[in-house]
């Protein structure tokens, strides 16, 4: 119980001095840090360093004082990246449904597989449900090829890795990468019967302004009706329509990239 307790206290202490990393409007000294906290200036670099180790403080220049490190600014800089997708997205998706009657998804590169943050909903009584919200693997949907095909995940190491999820899921690590190769060339990616049997998508790649994939567009519909002619026919549509969002967020193809 006295370790428990006493390990408790540190995490109050490192929390409470992160807090104050994050709060301050410029970067802090240690000592001031620990006067601010009533801790002893060396029971503050001990708690500090261990912050710095995972990245959740860095030192601003040769003063060594403290700001927020690379981990608080990277879930920062996603964040603010989502809100600005899904605001400029919003459109796009609307009038891609309306134009092919299906349902649209945008979908970004996370930690466990393909997040989805919007989704516009076709006309159709027969759909393919509700995405927000879910997350599904990369190489059994089309959104996640094109995240593997432009270097925003990796795919699994062994064929163990690669969960069967319909007949036509791709198990096989070299079939995967042959796959990936096809989404590269093409420039959008297909999943037919390999996340669920009867279900379609094609999805081409989102640009930002420095021309990174940050996220993906999709179509989806059941594949009674997005048989092979019309999945080729939709996915020209959704190259441009792909196009034009990422030009909305700065990107310029083959040139430079707007201010």
């Amino acid at each position: 119980m006295e370790l428990e307790f006493q390990g408790a206290t540190a995490i109050d202490r490192g929390a409470d001095l992160l807090v104050r990393v994050l709060e301050s409007e410029q970067p802090v000294a240690v000592t001031d840090l620990a006067s601010a906290a009533g801790l002893p200036k060396s029971t503050a670099s001990r708690l500090l360093s261990a912050l710095e180790r995972r990245g959740l403080v860095t030192q601003d220049g040769e003063r060594g004082r403290l700001r927020p490190g690379p981990a608080i600014l990277r879930v920062a800089e996603r964040g603010m990246l989502e809100r600005n997708l899904v605001e400029i997205a919003r459109p796009v998706l609307a009038a891609l449904s309306e134009h092919t009657g299906e349902t649209i998804n945008l979908g970004v590169p996370g930690a466990g597989g393909v997040e989805h943050l919007l989704q516009s909903d076709g006309r159709h009584f027969l759909g393919s449900g509700q995405w927000v919200g879910r997350t599904v693997d990369f190489h059994a949907s089309a959104n996640g090829k094109v995240f593997l095909a432009y270097g925003r995940a990796l795919a699994p190491a062994g064929a163990s890795a690669l969960t069967a999820y319909a007949p036509a899921t791709i198990t096989d690590p070299a079939a995967l990468r042959a796959e990936i190769e096809r989404v590269r060339r093409a420039g959008y990616a297909v999943a037919v019967d390999e996340l669920e049997v009867g279900l379609a998508a094609v999805a081409a790649p989102v640009r930002g302004v420095s021309g990174e994939v940050v996220a993906a567009l999709s179509i989806t519909g059941p594949s009674v009706r997005m048989t092979p002619a019309r999945i080729g026919e939709l996915a020209a549509v959704l190259v441009k329509e792909s196009g034009r969002l990422s030009a909305r967020l700065g990107y310029i193809e083959g040139g430079a990239s707007a201010a």
